[in-house]
């Protein structure tokens, strides 16, 4: 995965005096999920749109397959999927004449692929689209980002309104579109959804992007809670100063303690007593955010 779908060089956008999104540099490589989160206001909208030639930047730049996104915009968008997260589409057509629609302008799709997609979502595409819920007319905007097999899919809050099992679907067309050497990035901010098809995350807040990681990396470096029973009662000094290991607490032949990075040296610090069980809490990516954007607060004070 080397090659380079996007790539942004100190890509800011201010609305008049009001931030959007400050000196971004960003990359996302062919073949791989990139979760872009933050909550609502920190500027993920206004990425997207940046890079689709949508909106112009205050400075800095961007390209999309190598190709900058003011010159070349027109032959990128051929090649991209877009899902808006304020999705607008025309009442009066049905879901079947709407993707019609869209088809078209593009000159032309795989119908099947298209009708096989909806069927996945479980989308009836014979009704007016005045009269669907929120969540399927999320599904249309989702068939018509996918449609055309694009090469890079740009996802603004892509199962906003779909239901747990319609959730399921969309990660396993995402991870077929990966599997076939395509492109997504998403942005988000239900982490449990990141965490669960994303290969890298970037958080951004206030308009600037904090922390840029793979995921598996970020759990692996993120704090632990370890609890850690022996048959017999134990000295807390066996476990002082290991590296990454602190707060302990030992109680009735049992170790709490928090843990960061490799376990290898308290392993081998338990393995001088009987060892009964071992407990270990796996921190999801909602803690890592949260306890990240916590610390962010305590450095800015």
């Amino acid at each position: 995965m080397t090659n380079r779908v996007i790539h942004t060089e100190n890509l800011t956008k201010f609305y008049g005096k009001h931030r959007g999104l400050i000196d971004l540099n960003f990359e996302v490589r062919a073949g791989e999920v990139v979760g872009y989160l933050g909550p609502n206001g920190s500027g993920k909208s206004t990425t997207i749109r940046l890079l689709l030639d949508f909106i112009r930047p205050t400075k800095g730049r961007a390209e999309v397959f190598g190709m900058d996104v003011r010159a070349y915009s027109v032959d990128i968008r051929r090649r991209v999927g877009y899902l808006p997260g304020e999705l607008v589409l025309y009442e009066n057509l049905t879901g079947r004449e709407m993707l019609v629609h869209l088809a078209s302008l593009r000159g032309g799709v795989d119908w099947k692929y298209a009708e096989a997609l909806a069927e996945r979502l479980e989308l009836d595409l014979s009704r007016s689209i005045k009269t669907l819920s929120k969540g399927n007319k999320q599904k249309v905007g989702l068939v018509q980002a996918f449609m055309h097999q694009p090469e890079l899919l740009l996802l603004d809050e892509p199962t906003s309104g779909l239901d747990p099992l319609m959730q399921q679907e969309f990660y396993l067309m995402a991870r077929e579109a990966t599997a076939e050497g395509r492109t997504v990035f998403l942005s988000s901010h239900v982490l449990a959804e990141v965490e669960r098809i994303a290969d890298r995350v970037g958080i951004i807040r206030e308009g600037k992007l904090v922390l840029e990681e793979e995921v598996a990396t970020l759990k692996a470096k993120a704090l632990r809670q370890l609890e850690m029973h022996f048959a017999t009662s134990v000295p807390a000094e066996a476990f002082t100063g290991l590296p990454g290991v602190r707060d302990i607490r030992v109680e009735n032949g049992i170790v709490h303690c928090t843990i960061e990075g490799s376990v290898d040296a308290l392993v081998k610090a338990a393995a001088q007593f009987e060892v009964v069980n071992i407990t270990s809490h796996e921190p999801d990516l909602e803690e890592i955010f949260l306890a990240y954007y916590t610390e962010c607060d305590n450095h800015a004070e």
